[in-house]
């Protein structure tokens, strides 16, 4: 019997290849290292060149894992090594203590009697709440809830045994260790964002109305689940001008010398977005190129078109706090214009660079630190672990990936 598929990673890539290989009749491990599947995107509030809601993809997909037998999968799970050769690799996983089991039926009595405080900063993947016990903030597979291990008094408190109605509670859980022989590992890994506190002309580590985009994508997302609207962090007012900066980070031989390929799209999207919803907010994008490829451009033309969208040539060279009123001062070098000026916004969103995450195992990397195609015989990276990448190209690139693992 043919050995099953090891995929790492459950986001957008990962469950693509994982759905693929099943439907073609390959067996699939799916690890997550997160509580939940379904990675960044699953947290979105809308994606490009539509602007659909993530649930249109990510919904359907999740129905296709629980459907289909040959798809086994672990949340909470990483790997830790692997040895042997393609065909038998021999690969060990560490997975976390899962104190709350499947028979949870997502009631949240659990989360109402918690109390005991977890720590959720700003933009955090897993934002549903800052009890120990919650559920992921985004469309969340499985659909249970989870406890904070780190944070949870376990037996010293365990209100959540008294209240679950459905012995879905098992605070006496523990880690494991475990060894599959797999015959193909596909690397699904994904990105994250470039360290912005490591720009400091933009003070973000100083200046709360200073965030990143998938911060802002986070907050757009919370308040459409919410059905609120958009404040910024300081004070809980409505910004009415918000600014883009472009390419922070990326495209400076000081930090990441290579253009992140998505930034200029999510700008736009975002900035459209807000036209759509906020009639009387205004969005600057600054920008050095603005680079979209393919149906991408639509983007860009509906932003030149829309009058509460602002598109300027030119650098933010520092950010400050406006000592005479609200709001945050811009010093921007207007490239266009051949002059520089000081302007007032209530919010600045960066657009990161972006970077590979990693495994625990190291593997070939390219010049920029993402993972080569050139790996051991039966091991493949997909999407946004190889170079930065958009939904729609992850999605291909995954499904590319899970027919190289079908062949022999």
């Amino acid at each position: 019997m043919k050995l099953p598929t090891l995929i790492i990673g459950g986001g957008i890539s990962g469950i693509t290849a994982a759905v693929e290989l099943a439907e073609a009749g390959q067996e699939v491990v799916l690890i997550e290292k997160e509580p939940y599947l379904g990675g960044n995107v699953s947290h979105f509030n809308n994606y490009f060149p539509k602007l659909c809601p993530p649930a249109c993809g990510l919904e359907i997909n999740y129905r296709r894992i629980r459907s289909n037998p040959r798809i086994s999968y672990y949340t909470g799970a990483e790997m830790k090594d692997f040895t042997g050769e393609e065909g038998d690799f021999k690969v060990q996983l560490s997975i976390q203590a899962s104190l709350i089991n499947k028979k949870c039926t997502s009631c949240g009595k659990c989360a109402e009697v918690c109390p005991v405080e977890r720590s959720v900063e700003s933009g955090s993947l897993l934002s549903g709440g800052n009890r120990a016990a919650y559920i992921d903030g985004g469309l969340a597979f499985p659909m249970k809830y989870t406890i904070d291990g780190e944070v949870c008094e376990r037996e010293a408190c365990g209100k959540c045994l008294e209240v679950c109605d459905y012995d879905a509670i098992q605070l006496d859980a523990q880690p494991a260790e475990i060894e599959l022989q797999v015959h193909k590992i596909i690397v699904a890994t994904g990105w994250k964002l470039y360290d912005a506190a490591r720009l400091e002309n933009y003070s973000y580590s100083d200046e709360p109305d200073v965030i990143t985009n998938l911060e802002f994508e986070y907050l757009l997302s919370q308040c459409t689940r919410e059905n609120k609207k958009l404040t910024r962090p300081s004070d809980g007012q409505t910004p009415e001008r918000i600014a883009f900066i472009q390419c922070a980070g990326s495209r400076d031989l000081n930090h990441l010398p290579y253009c992140s390929a998505v930034c200029c799209s999510v700008s736009l999207k975002h900035a459209l977005t807000l036209a759509e919803n906020y009639p009387q907010m205004k969005s600057e994008i600054f920008y050095i190129d603005l680079r979209l490829a393919g149906r991408n451009e639509k983007l860009l033309n509906k932003a030149e078109a829309n009058p509460q969208v602002i598109l300027t040539k030119g650098k933010v060279g520092r950010i400050r706090r406006d000592g005479q009123k609200e709001g945050l001062l811009l010093e921007v070098e207007d490239t266009m214009a051949g002059s520089r000026r000081m302007d007032r916004f209530d919010l600045v969103v960066l657009a990161m660079g972006l970077t590979p995450n990693y495994i625990q195992k190291d593997l070939a990397v390219n010049e920029h630190g993402f993972y080569s195609s050139n790996q051991v015989p039966g091991l493949y990276p997909a999407a946004s672990c190889k170079r930065p990448m958009d939904v729609a190209s992850s999605v291909r690139d995954a499904t590319a990936a899970a027919l190289k693992a079908m062949q022999r």
